[in-house]
């Protein structure tokens, strides 16, 4: 019997050389636009410094970073790099790039067709921006840059939305834009899907720019404000994703250091020690004592004495606040794990093994206990802490683009090395929070590190009285709440 379908070499023979000729005819497009590349950028040059703009809140200074499709490397510049790699497949592009950057000995320009690159090192970053729809093979691509990752490393990817499409096309027409040859339009859905099928995660989607061209005013008003409205944030210009690569767990079990923060929680002590069970790697337990007058200070030095087979320390807090605390102590660990565990244990000691597993498993990077999902005991939170606690949840949700539940729960994980970079870039949002749980959690999302939510039953408190203020912490959140609107989508 005949057939009309070639044989298998055959077909893929015509298949690489049909590949071939697509990424000729890419090439020569963007080699006969080199020369203008500077002249159209200058033309949408609001555009350009908004999307630079948003890659360096995306990509903390000093990374080492990978740009596919660099273009003259304008992008990758703006981020400042501690080691800057960019790759084009168009020659004059690059030559233009090697030019326009030579007296800035951290980045590097190489003529290279992204499927076949060949570098001998890891990145933190992996920039695509706006070069994934001149793919031919989007997926072989992608897997091609894991030799370039570690598990801490993020691919991030800028496209447009296909709503724009006839607006574009027009704009080309009328020569407000640089034309382009379109080989691929992927949805966000796409992009995602494609990650997935490669093996990576994506933890962030984000939608930008409802205005590219500078009109005095209004511009900026519709892109850091209207924007980000729900239903019209779907109707910008530009989408980005971050994704990290699918992490396989360590061999050997993590340690795990765990931080008290106590005032007047001399009754709690013993339990929190008693009670903590044994998970993982080594533990080190430290409590931070903030200014106690019951004698706190005395019985933590009595447990201490008292169960001399585990590393139990005791600090001092100079500050005030719970934040104050938790950064004294964290700074101070010396174990790969971080921990807060509240004093009055109100969030079970005995839970903390649900923690260490959701972070050791590599489910998440950051996790955040949730008390709004099992029934809670009677008396464990105040009718109005309830209320405050599921409002500021469902605003910083749509801050953070993900459901976050329980913004307030005290017990927060996270590796120390992710700390650690946190605290490198504490100077984007300052010391602003007296509480540290939003220090962190904004801190997290700042380094698209992947939030993961424990559920948990809260306890009543056995000893003591809570140290909240429900009015004047409350007014206290409200203010963190625009201040974070204005350094996570106000950009």
């Amino acid at each position: 019997m005949r057939t009309n379908f070639p044989h298998t070499q055959d077909f893929f023979n015509e298949q690489i050389y049909a590949d071939r000729v697509t990424k000729r005819k890419i090439c020569d497009r963007f080699e006969a636009l080199s020369s203008e590349r500077d002249r159209w950028q200058k033309k949408a040059s609001y555009y350009y410094a908004q999307q630079y703009r948003y890659y360096q809140f995306l990509i903390p200074e000093s990374s080492k970073v990978l740009e596919l499709g660099c273009g003259l490397g304008d992008l990758l510049a703006a981020v400042k790099p501690s080691r800057g790699v960019g790759v084009d497949f168009s020659e004059k592009m690059i030559e233009q790039a090697n030019q326009r950057h030579i007296h800035q000995p951290n980045l590097e320009f190489i003529h290279a067709d992204l499927d076949i690159l060949s570098l001998d090192e890891t990145f933190d970053v992996i920039i695509i921006c706006d070069t994934i729809g001149h793919l031919v093979d989007v997926e072989t691509t992608l897997k091609s840059l894991r030799k370039y990752c570690t598990n801490k490393t993020r691919i991030i990817i800028s496209y447009y939305n296909f709503l724009w499409e006839p607006i574009l096309r027009l704009a080309e027409v009328l020569h407000l834009k640089m034309p382009q040859l379109q080989m691929n339009w992927l949805s966000s859905d796409d992009i995602a899907n494609l990650l997935n099928l490669a093996d990576y995660e994506v933890i962030k989607r984000e939608n930008r720019f409802l205005v590219p061209k500078n009109i005095p005013i209004l511009s900026d008003l519709c892109n850091r404000y209207l924007a980000t409205l729900p239903i019209i944030n779907s109707l910008c210009l530009s989408t980005y994703l971050v994704a990290k690569p699918h992490t396989v767990s360590p061999q050997a079990a993590p340690s795990t250091t765990i931080v008290i923060p106590c005032r007047n929680e001399k009754g709690n002590i013993e339990s929190a020690v008693q009670r903590l069970p044994q998970f993982g790697g080594h533990q080190e337990i430290i409590f931070v004592d903030g200014h106690s007058t019951d004698g706190t200070v005395e019985e933590i030095n009595r447990i201490i004495a008292t169960y001399p087979n585990k590393t139990i320390r005791l600090l001092f807090q100079e500050g005030k606040g719970k934040g104050d605390a938790v950064r004294k102590g964290f700074i101070a660990a010396t174990n790969d794990i971080l921990m807060i565990l509240d004093a009055d244990l109100t969030v079970p000691p005995e839970d903390l093994p649900k923690f260490y597993q959701a972070i050791a498993s590599g489910k998440g990077e950051f996790i955040n206990g949730c008390r709004l999902v099992y029934p809670m005991e009677s008396n464990a939170m105040r009718f109005l802490n309830l209320l405050g606690n599921q409002f500021f949840s469902s605003v910083f949700s749509w801050l953070l683009n993900q459901p976050v539940k329980d913004t307030l729960c005290g017990t927060k994980v996270m590796y120390r090395e992710d700390y650690l970079r946190l605290a490198a870039n504490r100077h984007y949002f300052g010391e602003f929070d007296p509480f540290g749980d939003f220090d962190l959690l904004l801190g997290a999302y700042k380094l698209n590190l992947r939030i993961l939510e424990v559920p948990i039953r809260y306890r009543e408190r056995i000893y003591g009285t809570t140290n909240i203020q429900r009015f004047k912490h409350g007014w206290l959140l409200l203010r963190m709440v625009v201040f974070a609107f204005r350094k996570l989508k106000a950009l």
